[in-house]
């Protein structure tokens, strides 16, 4: 780039890139994400193995718990998590869908009919929009206070094998260099 004359030039630079490792560790460029996975039926059905492997039972619903902290007030939050290419997301909101161990990531205050997600520094039900897709789970917020949030789905094992669990993100939309994900892991569903 060049500037000829007088006057202010402005420029924003980006990089796509893809890692040349399926091996992603974690990283905090203004965002902290953590996932764990936990059994909704059976706690033996859902388990961490000492080499950090996580075992699916084949069908069984998996709940799972994203936590996002930040240290500072961020704008326009996309929060996405990958599942694993053998389960599928579970709308915990049509009948016959919800358990009693799925309830919804955004729970009503009695007061106010307001969520408890519109108050400065509330983590309870703290999105505004959620997307379950076929490969993929998204909550998102226009305005995010400093603190740490939670935010959980449900999933269901449908295909038996071994799988890369892509790490789960979180940035700001409108500024990208302000982003942090999660690290990749493996799941053997069987």
């Amino acid at each position: 780039m060049q500037k000829d004359g007088i006057g202010l030039f402005y420029y924003r630079i980006a990089l796509n890139y893809a890692p040349s490792s399926l091996q992603l560790d974690p990283v905090n460029y203004g965002f902290k994400i953590e996932r764990i996975y936990m059994a909704i039926d059976d706690p033996s059905h859902v388990q961490k193995q000492s080499d950090g492997i996580w075992k699916f039972k084949l069908g069984e619903k998996v709940k799972v718990i994203l936590t996002m902290t930040t240290t500072q007030r961020r704008y326009h939050i996309a929060l996405v998590d990958y599942l694993p290419a053998g389960c599928e997301p579970l709308n915990t909101q049509l009948k016959g869908t919800l358990t009693a161990d799925t309830e919804s990531s955004v729970i009503r205050s009695n007061r106010n009919n307001c969520y408890f997600g519109c108050r400065p520094h509330s983590t309870l039900g703290w999105t505004e929009h959620e997307n379950l897709r076929d490969e993929r789970a998204e909550a998102f917020r226009s305005l995010l206070w400093p603190g740490v949030y939670e935010w959980s789905y449900v999933m269901r094992a449908t295909c038996a094998g071994t799988f890369i669990v892509p790490p789960a993100k979180a940035e700001e939309m409108y500024s990208p260099e302000n982003f942090g994900r999660s690290a990749s892991e493996k799941a053997i569903i069987n």
